[in-house]
């Protein structure tokens, strides 16, 4: 489907109301094949992968992973397919774009499920400063360490890989932090395929994440799930702590046996939470 200006790959199954699945980072609409499969049972499943994601084009060597961009296509495709108001999932990048559609066009949505969104810009600025990092350990000490930590282990390494243009190297230390170095390293051949094909310097290197405003994130008034997983960093716990304080109207599940890619480590339970939460 082309929505601005732009083909996308899109995959749909099953009919009643829908659901549509956004994937996050190193990921594309492969990520979703467990839920395609148990959540058409009876609703219309629809999933597709972002700009610039296998087996879309690829991105231009100038351009800006700009979040932007995929708020704008998110909506565009919700609106070119009938879909709204849609239950949408997102995972990860994925959430933060369905998050902002909630704040900008609440009217496309029924119901948010949001699978450890990273929103470290309601805390800190992308590339945390000194002083905020400081004044964040004064009023929330676990949410700071959480942040230095994937700051220091993840993100500035990839950052550093990637400018050098060494994906490899920054798809492991991003995968290792964001996953845990465990389950990174229990991926499959296939699955760090899919990764290493949807891994951007541009990603690494680009405008980074949107500021958030935490009276923005009250004012959202369609219901919200979080989703957790037991083995996630903490740092994916802590975002989530914070969501649970603004959002009015809220639920929360912590799936075991998961960590970030919660949909695809423990899809069983997941699906059951989502199946759960938005109903018939």
């Amino acid at each position: 489907m082309t929505v601005n200006e732009t083909d996308l790959h899109v995959e749909e199954r099953g009919s009643g109301k829908p659901i549509v699945l956004v994937h996050g980072s190193a990921s594309d609409v492969r990520t979703w094949q467990a839920q395609s499969d148990g959540l058409s049972q009876g609703h219309r499943v629809i999933a597709f992968s972002r700009r610039y994601h296998w087996p879309n084009g690829s991105i231009p060597p100038s351009a800006d992973y700009a979040m932007r961009e995929h708020v704008s296509d998110l909506v565009a495709l919700l609106e070119r397919m009938g879909a709204a108001p849609a239950n949408v999932v997102g995972h990860s990048y994925g959430g933060l774009v369905a998050l902002e559609v909630a704040m900008s066009a609440p009217r496309l949505l029924r119901r948010l499920v949001l699978i450890e969104p990273p929103v470290l810009t309601l805390f800190t600025s992308n590339e945390p400063k000194p002083a905020e990092l400081l004044k964040l350990l004064f009023t929330r000490p676990r949410t700071a360490a959480a942040i230095v930590r994937l700051g220091a282990k993840g993100f500035a390494p990839a950052k550093a890989a990637a400018r050098r243009g060494d994906l490899d190297r920054a798809l492991h230390a991003f995968g290792t932090a964001v996953l845990g170095e465990k389950s990174y390293q229990a991926l499959s051949s296939e699955r760090l395929e899919q990764a290493r094909r949807n891994t951007f310097q541009a990603e690494f290197l680009g405008s980074g994440f949107p500021p958030l405003s935490a009276q923005a994130i009250r004012n959202i008034r369609i219901p919200v799930l979080l989703v957790t997983g037991s083995l996630s960093p903490s740092v994916f716990h802590r975002f989530a702590d914070r969501l649970e304080e603004l959002l009015p109207d809220v639920q929360r599940v912590e799936i075991p046996d998961a960590s970030h890619i919660v949909h695809e480590d423990n899809p069983e339970d997941l699906n059951a939470a989502v199946l759960a939460f938005c109903g018939g």
